[in-house]
């Protein structure tokens, strides 16, 4: 084959493979990739709709200002199964439903930097490409806004080459919901996820005590009230945090900005910058952008460099006083009075403790304009120019003398004379042929300091390690001085990637107060608390909101809840519930930075049985998680797991250990009631046989048990004397502390001349309520008088039965 067919076969090969070559639409990416999104089998893809369904819904109303009411129905329809979710929002206009069902990545949330379940607009779309991939049917969409007549009813489908709503039916429909959304979909699924289902919506109500929903399902039914009418805080999107933001993102915010000063652009495009923060960014982006300038100490007039005759070598033709004085002023500095009669000082280089090539021209060019006004002799650019130079070789003529004091201080004792001297003849060679100025970056000064001290290893055989050259790098990095330079604008750094990269680095390295959190709403321990209580009969519940915290620019806050005993079941492992953003997470457990924290966390130190010192405890104990933020890290686009990002590590486990140490505090109180309820039993036994052995041998009647009991114990003790159809109600307090009582006697009779009480009456029985407060070894006397015969039965609230006796 000659070269020329090759070439030609080649050429052909090359354009067949160009012709084959389409740009995909992000609906054909997930259709051939579902399992991404969560629906990577029947089973689990009826949970993830449902979620994405139920999620949607909760935005939705919450963001409306309306308590939601979800309603979510199964049924199981031949080879199918028909999802139907119905909520009471504020409904969608019917030029959007389209794009919202039928379009992925199309949604409200993806700009905004707030907590909320969803962003990127994939989810009930995605559930949408799963039904019609599956079934082949479209999904049935009501919805209707609170100022429509009618509601609107659309049939879509997704056109997956070209990620848009394909309307196969479009009508208006009577509803009977005033406002809301209802999606029908026909999934191929099953019902072997039917835990997680379950898992999903009841944790959904646990975190959101402020919804009720309802599931109706091919087996069951359930329905979750809600414990509380307080909606969740409203959030408020923040602007990008210094600390959060990419090389990329920050290229495409100066290119879009319309800020002309980079000061501006800070103030103006993140959020807790202001002035004086934009001001600490900007000298480090010209620390690393600029670099710094070395500063050197003047030399005296002793020693070997006059300073003042170089200053005025470097001046000809001006004549002697007025060269005298100009030297004088550079030098030593002088007073002076401006424009504004305001008195100023210029100060002499022989005043600074360093100066550097900028110091050195400011201070040449004031004492020029001094000497100008005051001799009337024009010292012009050229003569300033040569002041300059000749200040700066004097400045510079002895930079190893300097670099000792700086290296010598920096270094340990241990460093002899000849290593440090060394290594600063070393530095000085590197400055002496280095850049003008003396101004370099801190890379660029650390190469200084390495190869510096390399070629000192290298000739004098001396050891010189990492942890010193850190420390001369930091301390010659100290000693040099931001620059003045004029800054770019804004145009001319979005042109420059190098710049905006060493903006990025200025803004990383500033530190900067953490974003505000109107951001996050997070449950709240009280309404966690109330969650829990709702659907958990326990006899133990605790609840920890952490304060805010920073994760890569963006806030966050973690929440933790636990439930013990009560009705919960005391075999096997505790239940561990997690959340992101009120959504929970019912796969991946194993995944979850949250179940790694919680593992490891030894739970025996609060009270829990936890085989072999690792994993989940065991016992009746439910344990929940909750991280909020503007962007949880997930472990995959499903998001089913947490990443293990350590600052959300950290909190999980301050959080959960905060919630622990309540409920190692009720055990400890637990086991030490049950050691007082087998005590008092005990001596509850013997008294009365001891009583009766006493009344036999005295003669006298036996003595009240229950009052002596009382004592013994050091409970609180309550007895009824009735004389004449009055009632009085004794509380003796035996223990050690005061205490607060809600003391109530019901009775068959209507009570009159109550003191300091209150009366209900509910169906012929007359509650007599009071709240005492009867101090240590103190006691309380609450009267009542009935007419006739009645019968009482008092109840006592405000302390454990354990502690408490009651004589009636």
């Amino acid at each position: 084959m000659t070269s020329i067919q090759s070439t030609l076969e080649d050429r052909d090969i090359a354009e067949e493979l160009a012709a084959e070559q389409r740009q995909i639409s992000i609906a054909e990416f997930f259709e051939k990739n579902k399992h991404m999104l969560g629906f990577d089998s029947g089973a689990r893809a009826l949970v993830t709709a449902v979620k994405e369904a139920v999620d949607n819904a909760l935005d939705a109303t919450e963001e409306a200002g309306f308590l939601p009411d979800i309603y979510i129905e199964i049924r199981e329809t031949g080879n199918y199964y028909t999802l139907i979710v119905e909520d009471n929002g504020p409904g969608i206009t019917k030029d959007q439903i389209p794009n919202i069902f039928g379009k992925l990545l199309y949604g409200s949330r993806f700009h905004k930097r707030e907590q909320s379940r969803g962003q990127q607009g994939i989810g009930i779309s995605a559930a949408v490409l799963y039904s019609q991939l599956t079934s082949g049917t479209p999904a049935k969409i009501t919805s209707r806004t609170p100022n429509g007549t009618d509601a609107e009813y659309f049939e879509l489908i997704i056109d997956t080459e070209d990620n848009e709503p394909e309307i196969q039916h479009e009508s208006t429909t009577t509803w009977d919901r005033p406002h809301g959304t209802r999606i029908e979909l026909r999934l191929e699924a099953n019902m072997r996820a039917r835990t997680q289902l379950h898992d999903y919506v009841t944790h959904t109500a646990v975190v959101n005590p402020h919804a009720r929903i309802e599931l109706q399902e091919p087996n069951a039914t359930f329905k979750f009230d809600r414990a509380t009418d307080e909606l969740p805080a409203e959030t408020e999107s923040i602007r990008p945090h210094p600390h959060g933001v990419e090389l990329g993102t920050v290229l495409k915010m100066l290119a879009d900005t319309d800020s002309y000063s980079l000061s501006g652009f800070l103030q103006e495009e993140f959020t807790r910058v202001g002035a004086k923060t934009a001001r600490e960014i900007l000298d480090g982006f010209r620390d690393h952008h600029f670099g710094r300038e070395m500063g050197w100490r003047a030399p005296k007039a002793h020693d070997d460099v006059d300073l003042r005759n170089a200053i005025r070598s470097s001046v000809s033709n001006k004549g002697s006083e007025a060269t005298r004085a100009f030297a004088d002023y550079v030098v030593r500095g002088t007073d002076y009075t401006d424009d504004n009669s305001d008195d100023q000082r210029l100060t002499g280089l022989e005043e600074l403790e360093r100066a550097t090539y900028a110091t050195l021209e400011e201070t040449v060019e004031t004492a020029a304009d001094l000497v100008q006004d005051e001799f009337d002799i024009r010292f012009g650019g050229t003569v300033r120019e040569n002041a300059v130079e000749a200040a700066w070789d004097s400045l510079t003529a002895d930079r190893a003398s300097d670099l000792f004091e700086l290296i010598d201080a920096a270094t340990s004792d241990r460093k002899d004379d000849e290593v440090v001297r060394g290594l600063a003849d070393r530095l000085a060679t590197k400055f002496d042929n280095g850049p003008v100025r003396d101004r370099l970056t801190r890379q660029q000064l650390e190469q200084f300091v390495e190869r510096s001290a390399d070629m000192l290893v290298e000739h004098q055989e001396v050891t010189f390690g990492e942890t010193a050259r850190e420390k001369v790098l930091d301390r010659l990095w100290m000693t040099m001085r931001t620059v003045p330079d004029e800054l770019p604008n804004v145009r001319a750094v979005s042109g420059d990637r190098d710049a905006a990269a060493d903006l990025l680095s200025a803004m990383r390295s500033i530190e900067v107060m953490a974003p505000p959190t109107n951001c996050l709403a997070p449950i709240r321990a009280e309404l966690i608390e109330e969650g829990l209580r709702k659907e958990f009969a326990a006899d133990f519940y605790s609840a920890v909101t952490r304060d805010a915290e920073v994760h890569g620019g963006d806030p966050f806050i973690v929440e933790a809840g636990i439930a013990y005993g009560g009705d919960l079941p005391d075999e096997g492992k505790a239940k561990l519930m997690r959340f992101a953003n009120r959504v929970p997470l019912v796969y991946q457990q194993g995944a979850c930075a949250t179940t790694d924290v919680i593992r490891g966390i030894d739970w025996r130190n609060y009270g829990l049985d936890q085989p072999g010192g690792s994993g989940l405890p065991a016992g009746p104990a439910v344990l929940m998680v909750h991280v909020a933020s503007t962007n949880v890290p997930f472990t995959s686009e499903s998001k089913d797991a947490v990443a293990n990002i350590p600052e959300i590590e950290k909190e999980v486990e301050l959080a959960v250990r905060d919630a622990a140490r309540d409920l190692k505090t009720h055990l400890n109180k637990r086991r030490s009631l049950q050691k007082r309820r087998r005590k008092q039993t005990v001596i509850a036994d013997i008294l009365p046989k001891m009583a009766e052995k006493v009344a036999t041998v005295t003669g006298r009647d036996p003595p009240n048990v229950d009052v002596s009991l009382a004592r013994i114990m050091n409970n609180v003790l309550v007895r009824r004397e009735v004389a004449n159809g009055s009632i009085e109600l004794v509380v003796e307090n035996h223990t050690d502390t005061g205490i607060d009582l809600d003391v109530t006697d019901i009775v068959s009779a209507e009570p009159g001349d109550v003191s300091d009480g209150t009366v209900v009456d509910m169906d012929d029985e007359w509650f007599v309520k009071w709240t005492p407060h009867v101090s240590a070894g103190g006691q309380s006397r609450l009267t009542y008088s009935v007419d006739g015969a009645a019968t009482f039965d008092v109840n006592v609230d405000g302390i454990e039965s354990e502690k408490l006796t009651i004589d009636q």
